[in-house]
């Protein structure tokens, strides 16, 4: 049995501002060729299928595309929801769907979706408010919903025999998280020890980012593009894992990268002239500047070389953790306070043109409070 193991799909989600819906696009064309050439039995996609609840029409048509042209080449594909999804949404029709089974329910997560001898038991995102009291659990806590399924989860597995694998979405303990997962601990502690997935073949789980080996049958295959900066070193794809007598031996297999992240700091001069940078024209870039004094129009004149410049942030050498003098504003004039906003923030003061700009905009400000 060969599955192919992916997760945090977020279909919808865009990256400051850019859309990423044909990146995303050729991530499913990828998955598609994936599972035609390595001849995958089951595609397993553990949560955030979706970057909201209520998702584009335009990333519901996307995964309808995937699921549509993966059930064509005759693999199954077993899904659950994540904390991002809805899982109202994602599971209907569940039970009217042949080759895509959908495990949003937290009851059904011990009620296994059967592959020839392999069993596939597909645990939602749970909540432990909203399963606390029907579970009885000792304590609000994933750890305690997780271990409440996974031992009904093992219970069942030992009637069964042949091969289990357990899709899961939570934030077990160890694993490193980055800057584009949304905190799931509302309702509850986060973390889950890694010993409440004992017990079964493979334990394929979503939510952290990037891809992880907790312990040789318990894995993350992280999301399939890059959601932050902070994920600008991941190496993106999916875990081809094969189930034989002797256990789960697991590949990765990398997914096509869109466009390449990166992140620089410097002063504005040496970012726009030094020829080390010049293989980083075509990336996405975070760039921080350094110049003591905030340079004018700092970032139309980054994107004249670098055109795919995403996000910018200032922090002056030698600044680091000062803090601005506060400054009297009551009974002063207010063109004197923006002046002042304008000299702390750039580091030197306004010249004629914005002096007249910020003197125009304070009289149109009284013109509309008198009228």
């Amino acid at each position: 049995m060969r599955v192919l193991h992916t997760s945090d799909w977020h279909l919808g989600r865009s990256f400051h501002r850019e859309s990423l819906l044909a990146a995303q696009g050729a991530f499913v064309d990828h998955l598609v060729e994936t599972v035609r050439a390595e001849r995958v039995d089951v595609v397993v996609v553990s949560g955030d299928v979706y970057d909201r609840a209520l998702p584009p029409v335009d990333a519901v048509a996307l995964f309808d595309d995937a699921l549509r042209r993966l059930a064509a080449l005759g693999a199954h594909t077993v899904v659950i929801s994540g904390n991002h999804d809805s899982a109202v949404r994602l599971g209907f029709g569940a039970d009217l769907m042949e080759r895509v089974h959908l495990r949003t329910d937290p009851a059904r997560a011990w009620e296994p979706v059967l592959v020839g001898d392999t069993a596939f038991y597909g645990v939602p995102y749970l909540e432990p408010e909203l399963v606390r009291g029907p579970w009885e659990l000792p304590e609000r806590s994933h750890g305690a919903a997780i271990g409440h399924a996974m031992t009904a989860i093992r219970a069942d597995a030992a009637t069964r025999g042949g091969h289990s694998v357990v899709l899961a979405h939570a934030f077990v303990t160890g694993g490193e998280a980055s800057d584009s997962e949304r905190d799931i601990t509302v309702g509850g502690v986060a973390h889950v020890p890694l010993s409440a997935f004992d017990g079964v073949d493979y334990v394929a789980l979503g939510h952290l980012h990037g891809r992880q080996t907790m312990s040789e049958t318990v894995r993350y295959s992280g999301s399939p593009l890059a959601y932050s900066f902070s994920e600008a070193d991941h190496v993106k794809g999916c875990w081809l894992v094969d189930l034989a007598p002797g256990g789960a031996r697991a590949e990765f297999a990398p997914a096509p990268v869109p466009r390449r992240l990166a992140r620089l700091r410097g002063r504005i001069d040496d970012l726009l002239t030094a020829e080390r940078y010049a293989d980083r024209v075509e990336h996405w870039l975070q760039i921080t500047l350094t110049d003591p004094v905030r340079p004018k129009e700092a970032m139309e004149r980054l994107r004249a070389r670098f055109p795919h410049t995403l996000a910018l942030a200032f922090e002056p050498d030698g600044t680091a953790g000062a803090a601005a003098t506060p400054r009297q504003i009551a009974g002063r004039a207010e063109i004197e306070v923006a002046l002042d906003f304008v000299r702390d923030v750039r580091g030197e003061p306004a010249d004629d043109e914005e002096r007249r700009l910020l003197e125009r905009a304070v009289e149109d400000c009284r013109i509309k409070e008198v009228s």
